[in-house]
């Protein structure tokens, strides 16, 4: 990988040097994709109807408005919603919306909402999910899906199922442009099965990003799992079936167990999961690596492999190209798979099909990662994996 000017700068520490001169730096993988002037090439609209979406979240990262929501033709931004009043006004302005309710609670009772995007704090995440979806929405939620809890994973699997109405979650390395040529690979046939995957989450943090009642402070890297764990589970659709994971201790403050909640004394995790297919998969996430950030990942078949740039295949008849996008929805951040995901959640809505992050997908990427950190406290030791079906 060609080390860029930030990718230096994060690596010898003058993040506050940049800070200093009055540029505030950008969250690693907020970065916009250059835009593609081509981008709407092909697309076609597959309904003139427009989905009435409420969208609730808009703390440190944006991210209720981050996914483009507001452009898209086939939506009309009903309503939103922060606890904050100053982030709500902001969230309106720029989601073009005259329309604020102060809660979720609130935003959930009109009636003219049938899907809501969930953009809250990650402990929330699952709460708000079976909040929305019980008051007849359709839901999608930013990563990851629950939080470090096994019984809000049922919980929200249970609801889902119930409602029969759509749930994604908004897992960005879905949407990479190398992910994606990975999954198109694999189902046309060309890896066979996979042998071997590799997942990376690095993003350095000496001190947490600024989060709703600290949550980040101190958070356990494999409850972060879903940006590596997709580089399997995004590419098959399958699920991990056990782990050992070895947890790096960290000089880090807000790492030391005794300064945060969790009594997390790791900043990198380090998991090897089984595969369903009895493959391997080694995913990491780390809080305290300087050097290069973002999400990557490789995977090796028994017929061919793609890592990077490389793609190592005997014959590809895959379309490898990420799908059209409406006209004025750009791909945006992290790795230009904003626009992706929102788009295919519209879309889903609109055909009434699974989108492609479903429950199963989601809870099968988020869940492996809980259970990994509790075999990093263990040392290691081999633990089996909850799995989810869905046939929705």
């Amino acid at each position: 990988m060609q080390m860029t000017r930030r990718m230096f700068l994060r690596g010898i520490g003058l993040s506050a040097a940049v800070l200093a001169h009055g540029a505030e730096p950008v969250i690693p993988g907020f970065e916009n994709a250059p835009m593609d002037p081509n981008a709407s090439k092909g697309w076609t609209p597959v309904s003139d109807r427009k989905v009435r979406v409420g969208i609730v979240g808009y703390g440190h990262c944006r991210f209720g408005a981050r996914f483009g929501f507001q452009n898209h033709p086939n939506v009309e931004i009903v309503a939103v919603s922060d606890l904050i009043p100053e982030r709500r006004d902001g969230l309106a302005k720029e989601c073009k919306c005259a329309k604020t309710y102060p809660s979720l609670a609130e935003l959930l009772k009109d009636d003219r909402i049938e899907a809501v995007f969930v953009a809250t704090d990650a402990p929330s995440h699952a709460r708000h999910c079976i909040e929305a979806l019980q008051h007849g929405k359709h839901v999608a939620t930013a990563v990851p899906a629950t939080y470090g809890s096994l019984e809000e994973a049922d919980e929200l699997y249970a609801t889902v199922k119930k409602s029969g109405l759509k749930y994604m979650m908004f897992e960005t390395s879905c949407f990479h442009e190398d992910l994606h040529a990975m999954r198109q690979i694999y189902r046309a046939g060309g890896f066979g099965e996979l042998v071997y995957a590799e997942g990376e989450y690095y993003h350095y943090c000496p001190t947490p990003i600024p989060s709703y009642n600290d949550w980040r402070v101190g958070l356990p890297p494999q409850w972060y799992p879903t940006h590596s764990n997709a580089y399997h589970i995004g590419v098959t659709g399958g699920y991990f079936t056990e782990v050992s994971c070895m947890g790096m201790p960290s000089k880090v403050p807000h790492l030391q167990p005794q300064n945060n909640r969790y009594k997390n004394p790791f900043g990198t995790e380090i998991a090897l999961f089984r595969t369903k297919e009895g493959g391997s998969a080694r995913m990491a996430v780390s809080w305290d690596t300087p050097g290069y950030d973002g999400e990557m990942g490789r995977v090796r078949g028994q017929k061919g492999s793609y890592y990077k740039a490389f793609v190592g295949l005997k014959r590809n008849t895959a379309d490898m190209r990420r799908p059209p996008l409406p006209p004025g929805v750009q791909a945006g951040g992290h790795g230009g798979s904003h626009g992706h995901l929102m788009n295919e959640f519209i879309t889903a809505i609109l055909e009434n099909r699974e989108p492609l992050v479903n429950i199963a997908w989601a809870l099968n990427m988020t869940v492996s990662g809980i259970i990994a950190h509790q075999s990093a406290l263990k040392n290691g030791e081999l633990m089996k994996i909850p799995t989810y079906i869905w046939k929705g």
